[in-house]
């Protein structure tokens, strides 16, 4: 719903758009647009979210208010339903194929490494711009309802219904989703177990925006816990370690494992030269491998399997896959 004042819109984000990148709200809303323009509206203060200044790439929650000014020739809202990209039939197979689960409400998907969720500054192939393919025999395609780093695989729910994108966001908003991950380490956290509580903060650097280990006191830092568990070290080169994130924070099992010295195989960015081993691969070894939540038909428990490079890299170290999903059982 849009309210005007002045020639200004003022309009709520809505239940299927959470986690929907700004820049990406007004593609989709009004496409003559320019990013270029829309960039100038926002470092004007024009462009504006619940009253504050922000920046393109702010991801949205639903009831949000957007103050959306004239936009002149771009003014007109996107009407009728948004143009698809066309999808390589080879991929739409590969995606509905990824398929682990369906109701009327939800699918969850396993999302493969390499597949950004979502598109933004030279990404154009995204899973976002392929959920076409997911829609089956739904009168609309599924909605996003949480994110994976491009390079993580593993589970993915999506929402086959806007009342569904919208409970099923509250829940994982609400930390009401347990979540199992499964990682391959370069050297062995020093304790088998334990609960690491270290706040997060986003800054920019030379290569860009990352995300640290936040100082005491440091503004913008957030909290965040990750439970883990080693499964089966390899000596001190590498272990399988099992993750339970508390919270849901950007990169957080990434940078708590690089916080203990023992950072995710093929993770370059958190653990530079060190994430990792010779005659393995090089992609990152991270994968959502378990995910429980309450769905709207029902309580939901879906495992994912292995992607290509993680099955290649444990049958290297000969680890037991009866063993990994264990750890949390008494959580979960």
């Amino acid at each position: 719903m849009a309210a005007k004042a002045g020639g200004v819109r003022n309009t709520a984000v809505a239940a299927d758009e959470a986690g929907l990148r700004l820049d990406r709200w007004f593609k989709r809303h009004y496409g003559g647009l320019t990013h270029g323009r829309l960039e100038k509206l926002l470092r004007t203060g024009q462009v504006r979210l619940d009253g504050k200044r922000v920046k393109a790439g702010q991801r949205l929650e639903p009831g949000q208010i957007i103050r959306v000014p004239p936009l002149g020739a771009a003014d007109k809202p996107a009407s009728g339903a948004r143009r698809e990209p066309e999808i390589p039939q080879a991929e739409a197979e590969a995606l509905r194929a990824a398929v682990l689960a369906r109701d009327d409400s939800l699918i969850a998907l396993n999302k493969p490494a390499g597949l950004a969720v979502q598109g933004g500054s030279g990404t154009h192939r995204h899973l976002d711009g392929m959920l076409e393919a997911l829609r089956f025999d739904a009168p609309a395609r599924p909605r996003l309802v949480h994110r994976l780093d491009k390079d993580t695989s593993g589970v993915l729910l999506l929402g086959r219904t806007a009342r569904a994108a919208a409970s099923l966001a509250k829940a994982f908003r609400g930390q009401e989703v347990k979540k199992l991950y499964w990682a391959v380490t370069v050297g062995v956290p020093q304790a088998p177990a334990g609960r690491i509580r270290a706040p997060l903060v986003k800054r920019a650097g030379a290569g860009g925006e990352r995300i640290f280990v936040a100082g005491k006191g440091e503004e913008g830092a957030r909290p965040a816990t990750t439970d883990y568990r080693v499964i089966e070290p390899v000596g001190r080169r590498a272990a399988w370690v099992a993750l339970m994130p508390l919270t849901g924070r950007t990169h957080q099992l990434r940078v708590h494992l690089a916080s203990l010295g023992t950072p995710i195989l093929g993770d370059g960015k958190y653990g530079g030269k060190n994430a990792f081993l010779p005659g393995l691969s090089k992609n990152l070894h991270l994968h959502a491998r378990r995910l429980i939540v309450q769905g709207p038909e029902g309580k939901l428990d879906v495992s994912a399997p292995l992607p290509p490079h993680m099955a290649k890299t444990f049958a290297f170290f000969g680890f037991d896959l009866e063993m990994g999903d264990a750890p949390f059982d008494d959580d979960f």
